[in-house]
């Protein structure tokens, strides 16, 4: 083997002095930052539900009706889908459909992903899949049901799914509508109104981590990780902090954003004995009996709050670490930064992208912001230089 450190070997006649210029790195920084656009990708979607980047620059985009698309780089939306399961998929109401999925840490080589859809009969499913020797092309026979979650209505599915860093996969359920909100959000003996966690690894057909927080089963369903939320349609996890942000959409009054650490402690998130920063079902709540939001704003400014992502490209290093997150009724589009507990920095972004109604955000490969429209679409934010 050679040694670390070169060596050289001179007749002793001569002497030889070899000098090394220093080496030296020059960064450009960026002109400054005028504004935000978007650049689109892919146009003609039906009402895409999410959106994520692979490795190679493809997307996936899920379609409420029960397919997954593929946005390739040079051609554009592919015209045949990634996966159809629309003989499955249950989309007949607003909330229903295929409304989630998550890439296997190791997608890369083992090609495992999760889907979480509506079925025919109106409950929630959670399925894994696989992808064989065509990239573009899940093995559609192949998949097999992990769970299923009976709902007592067609609103409030939630459906958001995301790995967390330590391989574990968290998913959104809410809390079953039509006045399921009385008998499940503050009961985490269900799986509505919360958010799970469970090991997809072990177990058959998946195992419940040891530090899950009713892991036992004693004082709430094993698979449970938080519960108390209404309707957590978008959730997101950023690796960097170990931090979860929750889009809880409100009721009769506010919407709020959440923000806790990536820990298994059993949060309670205060639905529906509170809403946002104000009491709710019962009356003479205390707010400091619950995780209380970073944000929540009134029905005055926004009516359906679509949770976001935190912002971990290069291309924009000006907004590094802030989350953007949406309206859907009101089509505006906000971030902010998580600074000491607070959210900090707040701007709005929406004269600058005009993005419509967000159903989504997402993420390509290189932690570029992806959104997917209410019209259709998904485009990449950019930076405006």
């Amino acid at each position: 083997m050679a040694p670390a450190t070169s060596s050289t070997t001179t007749p002793p006649s001569s002497t030889t002095t070899t000098t090394v210029p220093p080496t030296t790195t020059t960064t450009v920084a960026p002109d400054p930052l005028q504004g935000l656009a978007l650049e689109s990708l892919a146009t003609g979607l039906d009402r895409p539900t999410f959106v994520t980047g692979l490795e190679d620059g493809r997307l996936l985009v899920l379609e409420a009706i029960g397919r997954v698309r593929v946005v390739d780089p040079a051609d554009g939306l592919l015209p045949e889908p990634f996966l159809n399961i629309r003989n499955k998929v249950g989309s007949s109401s607003i909330e229903q459909g295929l409304l989630g999925l998550a890439l296997h840490p190791d997608y890369q080589t083992n090609g495992r992903f999760f889907v979480y859809y509506t079925d025919r009969a109106g409950d929630s499913v959670l399925a894994e899949y696989g992808v064989g020797d065509d990239p573009n092309r899940a093995e559609e026979t192949a998949g097999r049901i992990l769970l299923e979650i009976e709902q007592p209505d067609e609103r409030h599915n939630a459906g958001m799914l995301q790995f967390g860093p330590e391989g574990y996969l968290y998913i959104a359920t809410g809390d079953g509508g039509a006045g399921g909100a009385r008998v499940n959000g503050q009961n985490p003996n269900t799986l509505l109104s919360g958010i799970l966690r469970i090991d997809i690894d072990q177990g058959d057909p998946y195992a419940v981590p040891a530090d899950n927080p009713f892991a036992d089963g004693v004082d709430g369903a094993p698979e449970v990780w938080a519960f108390g939320l209404r309707n957590p349609w978008r959730f997101s996890i950023d690796g960097a902090e170990r931090l979860l942000y929750i889009g809880d959409v409100g009721q009769e009054s506010r919407e709020e954003i959440d923000v806790v650490p990536l820990e298994p402690v059993g949060y309670n998130f205060g639905w529906p004995s509170v809403e946002g920063t104000e009491c709710f079902f019962k009356r003479d709540c205390i707010l400091s009996d619950y995780v209380v939001p970073v944000i929540d704003y009134g029905h005055d400014e926004g009516l359906s709050v679509t949770g976001g992502v935190v912002y971990r490209g290069s291309a924009i290093p000006e907004l590094t670490g802030h989350y953007f997150y949406a309206d859907w009724v009101r089509k505006w589009i906000r971030s902010f930064r998580y600074e000491s507990g607070a959210a900090g920095q707040r701007q709005d972004w929406t004269g600058d992208l005009n993005p419509g109604q967000i159903n989504s955000f997402g993420l390509d490969a290189t932690g570029e912001i992806l959104i997917a429209t209410w019209d259709g679409s998904v485009a990449r934010i950019v930076p405006v230089r």
